[in-house]
């Protein structure tokens, strides 16, 4: 089996990239993200205060994740129930980029995403898939962006949903999760070693596949 890690901050665009790479080379789109979500989104829904270790343990060890593919799309279940449309909201994910720095909440994930790995070809997309998933994939790419052009990405999905959204403050919230991802004592995020920048601050959506993809076959997949 074959995997590419593709690694970078929020709203550099990994998760729309990893499916189009993964969709070309007929590989299988694992969206680590939304499995953050999923446990945050149960956080959220059952008022678990994550600075209490206690409740937390015990709230990973009630919840089950599994990823299905329907109809050629990605579906989340949790605990059984099919959470995807709910994984996109702001509180879910700042409550996934506090949480996913906690212990309890990657040990949960962590054998999931790496078994996908070994039945399958993947392309990952996360935080730490190259510095620590998989830090033996055949290809590992960090993708970034600057936060003005992530603000402007998230500011344009917002109003096309009808929002009326502060773009400061957007850029402000990027900013500091890119803080709080780069500098959390659990595998943080950062470039592996061998990976390949790819910066999409200008670059089109078929510009950076095609970047990836070279790279792809470079090594032979």
């Amino acid at each position: 089996m074959a995997a590419i890690a593709i690694d970078g901050p929020a709203g550099a665009g990994k998760s729309t990239i990893a499916k189009r790479v993964a969709k070309e080379l007929g590989y299988i789109y694992v969206d680590t993200g939304a499995m953050y979500r999923a446990i945050a989104y149960y956080l959220v829904t059952n008022a678990i205060d994550i600075e209490d270790a206690e409740a937390l343990n015990t709230a990973c060890t009630q919840i089950t994740i599994r990823i299905a593919y329907e109809d050629g799309a990605q579906q989340v279940y949790l605990n059984d129930e099919n959470v995807t449309p709910y994984l996109r909201t702001e509180e879910t994910g700042n409550m996934a980029s506090k949480s996913s720095a906690k212990a309890p909440v990657r040990a949960a994930l962590l054998d999931l995403q790496r078994n996908m790995a070994t039945e399958y070809d993947v392309v990952m997309d996360g935080r730490d898939i190259g510095t620590n998933v998989l830090p033996d994939a055949e290809v590992k790419i960090y993708l970034t962006a600057s936060s003005k052009e992530r603000a402007n990405r998230r500011y344009k999905e917002l109003v096309e949903k009808g929002e009326h959204p502060d773009f400061d403050q957007i850029e402000a919230d990027i900013i500091e999760r890119d803080n709080r991802d780069m500098n959390r004592a659990i595998a943080p995020l950062k470039q592996a070693e061998d990976a390949v920048l790819v910066d999409s601050s200008d670059m089109g959506i078929e510009e950076v596949v095609q970047a990836i993809l070279n790279v792809a076959r470079n090594k032979g997949l």
